[in-house]
């Protein structure tokens, strides 16, 4: 225990850490919000964005998909400097405490200013907030652990990411979309709502703070350990495989921009009922609501899969780690050929119904189990001790460096006359062609990783 009576490291107990209920709800506080603003981004920008007069000035398409990708870079190049920061000198608490309040700001800009000031004031603020904070929430999950109760850790991180996803759903299905399109609210309410709803994860966080493990700042040890010859082996090992998750999210974040443009131009209706009487009822979803169709898939397949597919698997062969990430790759890659197809139907003169693009989005939604669930835990215990943060950071630079290449793909095909070169489904083959071919590469390079775990140490 420090004077502050905190903890600073995890007791000799094999019952659950009683900080986890806070960092479970501020979490999904925290998603909601970052959720619920990123699905309606792009219609925003395309529909909504207003200049310094209030009349109407909205982004072209192809300005909008490169400004998302851009902004969600930024969200997950932003952890480094996080971790640095944490790791360095305020500790994953204050980190955590001080840039969510910098967080809420970003979300007041956003709703309080619909021009392109308070867009590009707003998502800035959004990146900063959420980027930093980033790997030391994920990472203090872990710090909660000693080796009595590691065997809880796996089942904590699976809770943490079904709040993630309750939180997603939430805001993507039920809120946001609704306020931001409805004529009574609009962007003010759809930002608004989001921004008082991270205040109150701010303040649930706070109040567990004399329940959370505190694993103080290293300062100078710090430096000296990311310099050590174990250090940079282990940086250097997961560095490599995070090369290859990144083409998976170069997909996957692609269902809050291209899959958003592609919905709308898709038969959306979900529910036709005509009375006896002739009146006539239809429930026809937002091109916004539908990316909740992945949190309410990852509610469903996180059970499914540890429950049902992996053991199954394992009845098979070993199912490690590592091969949980190179069957998740080379699923996703489903996803973009779901694409790929919808979009030579709308080229034909049809319209798909929304259901073949909700058939992509449960692609994804598995692939993520696979990758996204797995990389989060195997990063957390590949990593030396006191660089946890650090190596949730470079792990996050992996989503990072996918939608840098989304965003810089999306300038290279624009034409001049506004145009792509690479448009209708070859832009959709395209990258499910480097999902299956990152996918093969990454075989022969996971069988050579060499495994080596680290748990914090518990408290006597």
């Amino acid at each position: 225990m420090a004077n502050n009576s905190y903890m600073t490291s995890p007791p000799a107990s094999e019952n659950m850490p009683a900080g986890v209920p806070y960092i479970l709800g501020n979490e999904m506080g925290e998603r909601f919000s970052f959720y619920g603003t990123r699905c309606i981004l792009v219609v925003f920008m395309t529909k909504f964005l207003l200049d310094r007069s209030g009349a109407s000035a909205p982004m072209t398409d192809e300005d909008a998909k490169r400004w998302f990708h851009l902004f969600i870079s930024a969200v997950y190049f932003m952890p480094l400097a996080g971790a640095l920061l944490s790791d360095l000198w305020l500790g994953k608490y204050r980190t955590i405490l001080w840039f969510s309040v910098l967080y809420c700001f970003g979300f007041a800009a956003l709703a309080l200013d619909q021009t392109r000031v308070g867009l590009f004031l707003g998502i800035a603020l959004v990146a900063v907030g959420s980027g930093m904070i980033k790997p030391c929430v994920s990472a203090n999950v872990g710090d909660q652990f000693g080796h009595a109760n590691k065997h809880l850790m796996a089942k904590v991180y699976s809770w943490f990411y079904f709040s993630i996803n309750v939180g997603a759903f939430t805001a993507q299905f039920l809120v946001c979309p609704y306020l931001l399109e409805h004529s009574r609210f609009g962007p003010g309410w759809a930002f608004g709502v989001p921004a008082v709803v991270m205040a109150l994860a701010t303040f649930v966080f706070w109040l567990g703070r004399k329940k959370f493990v505190h694993i103080p700042a290293n300062g100078a040890q710090f430096v000296r350990e990311c310099f050590s010859r174990d250090a940079v082996l282990s940086l250097a090992r997961l560095a490599v495989l995070y090369v290859f998750v990144a083409m998976f999210w170069a997909l996957f974040d692609q269902m809050d921009s291209a899959w958003v443009l592609q919905a709308e131009k898709m038969n959306r209706t979900v529910l036709h009922w005509e009375t006896a009487g002739g009146k006539v009822f239809e429930w026809t979803l937002l091109s916004s609501q539908i990316a909740a169709v992945n949190p309410l898939m990852i509610l469903i397949l996180i059970p499914t899969f540890s429950l049902v597919i992996y053991p199954a698997i394992n009845k098979v062969f070993p199912l490690t780690a590592l091969r949980k990430i190179s069957i998740g790759l080379f699923v996703a890659s489903g996803a973009f050929i779901v694409s790929g197809w919808i979009e030579t139907r709308l080229a034909a003169g049809e319209q798909p119904g929304v259901a073949w693009l909700i058939l992509a989005h449960a692609i994804i939604a598995a692939a993520e189990v696979m990758v996204s669930i797995t990389c989060l835990e195997f990063s957390y215990t590949q990593a030396p001790k006191k660089m946890k943060s650090f190596i949730m950071a470079v792990f996050l630079l992996s989503v990072s460096l996918g939608n840098l290449f989304t965003a810089i793909v999306n300038t290279v095909i624009r034409n001049a006359d506004g145009t792509s070169k690479l448009s209708g489904a070859g832009y959709f083959w395209f990258f499910s062609g480097m999902m299956i071919a990152t996918a093969v590469v990454f075989v022969p390079v996971a069988m050579g990783y060499k495994v080596r775990n680290y748990i914090q140490d518990e408290g006597t």
